[in-house]
């Protein structure tokens, strides 16, 4: 470690918890295809897409690039789950409309559900313009749309809000603009809320999906690579390619998540967002000391000397301009270091989906969680050779050529991840691989299981869905999926419950093997009374009630405090029986005093 302004600190208030995430990227409708999509280098990008129709005056002809990364069925939304009727779905712009379902596959993955948690959620983030409103205008679209319907379901002035209207948030609601920083920016606008305590949950991230699908204009020396390819810091490359795409994250305070046992799939130690000013050679150009100061500053916050940083998610849009300045600035807020400092990969995920625009940084910070979660750094794509104008030796860069382990020498999994927006505005955070998992005591083998849906279809597919999850998961204890299930879930009208006794038969109840499926109803959510059942006088026998003494730690308290009241009353040979769960003869009147099972 060096000395000077980065001192260690693990102080875990200054510091926030990615508990959840939900995406859409081009080739990945979820987080396990996106991951492995990244560890098999695949580029998903799309290289047919149809040229814009020109529509009214044409102008001058254009070279269209006919590549682009595209979202699979981004026009499918599930208009009844949210409360609204096709005519008005149809009015809600596309992006809007994955954005709001990817909050609820955020929540849900961060086990959270909203009607339920005491604490405030704020929801942060942005998208891009696009040209579905100017659809909605043409004679025949949508019957009667006013101009206001128009505006509410299409202005990125109401992404936030609409999110927090449906799910019911009432921590803060704001939409966070920055170009292609918008993303990032959120995320630093969600730190900064959760830090000072505006809210005690957070979601954070960005959209941008255009409708209809078309490929980008090609403009010589702009950003767009005339052959549709993204050759980040290669030799060769000429620029990036248009994305589509949506990133959320769930953000907590660190000791709090910690405390609540949530799943931590990182920590969040810093983040920082400046502005270029005017040091720079244009309005739309990037700039050496503005990048590096935003970097330092995140590393400053963050508390952590950039010798221990051994990943950094760069901006990376291949750019004959934007590349050389990144590395520069990186290397600049970097520094020499130490001779003996380990090697820091460098990647951009824009290599396998595309520029998403406004989500492009949500992009780099989830695949960057998903790296230090898994331990494993993707290779980054399309690099051969080394672009002549960047000095690659002057810092500790390297290109992640390959997907490798991550297994830094005696310094924990630590990155950066860097979002930069034209027009000037810097965005970087400082992320660290999650704490190990705190061991838990040993769970009662049988578990509820309870599910609910919308529909019979949907509680079908919600039931597959966990069967699905269960196989590809042998890690995860049940009693955790049946904590999570139980309460971190909304309650639909069709439920259905399943008590198992371990793995095995859960996968057997949820899969309908040998005839076997979860118990079903229908009725009104809401509160139930709880019946309690007695087996009487000497029924039942005190070997579940001593199973329960060992298995359950609520159980155990109680008895504990039974035990403790009952002492000075029934003698130490009672108490102790009491505590056992067996039955003892009073030496007094009553004749028998018995203690059976609950």
């Amino acid at each position: 470690m060096s000395d000077g302004p980065y001192d260690e600190r693990e102080d875990d208030s200054a510091h926030l918890a990615v508990i959840g995430m939900a995406c859409r990227f081009p080739g990945a409708d979820g987080l396990d295809a996106f991951w492995r999509n990244l560890t098999d280098g695949v580029d998903t990008v799309t290289r047919s897409v149809p040229r814009p129709v020109p529509g009214g005056a044409t102008g001058p002809a254009r070279e269209y690039v006919p590549a682009r990364g595209l979202l699979k069925d981004p026009e499918w939304f599930d208009a009844g789950y949210f409360g609204y009727s096709p005519r008005e779905a149809r009015i809600i712009a596309p992006q809007h409309r994955v954005f709001l379902e990817c909050a609820v596959e955020a929540l849900d993955h961060a086990g959270y559900d909203p009607e339920r948690h005491p604490g405030a959620i704020g929801v942060y983030g942005g998208g891009t313009d696009t040209a579905y409103a100017q659809l909605l205008r043409q004679p025949g679209s949508v019957p009667a749309a006013t101009d206001m319907e128009i505006l509410l379901g299409n202005a990125v002035d109401y992404l936030a809000t609409r999110v927090a209207y449906k799910l019911g948030l009432r921590g803060p609601a704001v939409t966070v603009q920055a170009a292609c920083a918008t993303s990032l920016a959120a995320v630093h606008t969600a730190a900064q809320a959760l830090l000072a305590g505006d809210c005690d949950l957070a979601l954070a991230g960005g959209v941008a999906v255009h409708a209809p699908a078309k490929s980008s204009p090609y403009v010589e020396g702009g950003i767009i690579a005339a052959d549709g390819v993204c050759r980040t810091f290669d030799a060769a490359a000429g620029g990036t390619v248009g994305g589509d795409g949506v990133g959320i994250v769930v953000l907590k305070r660190l000791a709090e998540a910690l405390a609540d046992g949530d799943h931590v799939h990182a920590v969040l130690r810093g983040t920082a967002v400046n502005n270029d000013g005017s040091d720079r050679i244009g309005f739309t150009a990037p700039s050496v000391e503005g990048q590096a100061a935003v970097i330092r500053d995140a590393q400053y916050v963050a508390g952590v000397d950039p010798a221990t940083v051994t990943y950094v998610e760069a901006h990376g849009t291949a750019t004959p301009l934007g590349d050389p300045i990144e590395i520069a600035a990186l290397t600049k807020a970097f520094g020499t270091g130490p001779e003996d400092r380990e090697v820091c990969r460098i990647g951009s995920v824009k290599t396998n989906i595309g520029h998403t625009d406004a989500a492009a940084g949500a992009a780099g910070l989830i695949k960057t969680v998903l790296a230090l979660e898994h331990a494993t750094i993707p290779r980054s794509l399309h690099f051969d050779e080394p672009n002549p104008q960047i000095d690659f030796a002057a810092g500790p860069f390297r290109v992640a050529t390959r997907t490798e382990e991550w297994r830094p020498h005696g310094i924990p999994r630590r990155a950066g991840v860097s979002s930069f927006g034209i027009g000037g505005t810097n965005a970087h955070v400082v992320l660290e691989e999650p704490p190990a998992p705190v061991a838990a005591d040993p769970a009662d083998p049988w578990q509820l299981l309870v599910l609910s849906a919308r529909t019979p279809a949907a509680l079908d597919a919600v039931t597959e869905n966990l069967a699905a999850h269960l196989r590809a998961r042998p890690e995860l204890p049940v009693a955790d999926i049946a904590w999570t299930l139980q309460s971190g879930r909304r309650v639909h009208a069709h439920r259905a419950y399943a008590v198992v006794g371990g793995r095995a038969e859960s996968l057997r109840v949820l899969s309908g093997e040998e005839g076997a499926r979860p118990a079903g109803s229908r009725g009104p959510s809401g509160a139930r009374p709880v019946t309690f059942l007695f087996p009487g006088t000497g029924a039942g026998g005190s070997g579940e009630v001593r199973r329960l003494y060992g298995a359950e730690q609520a159980f155990r308290r109680a008895v504990e405090e039974c035990h403790a009241a009952a002492a000075p009353h029934l003698g130490a040979a009672a108490a102790e029986a009491l505590r056992r769960g067996g039955t003892h003869t009073h030496p007094g009147p009553p004749a028998q005093c018995p203690v059976a099972a609950v």
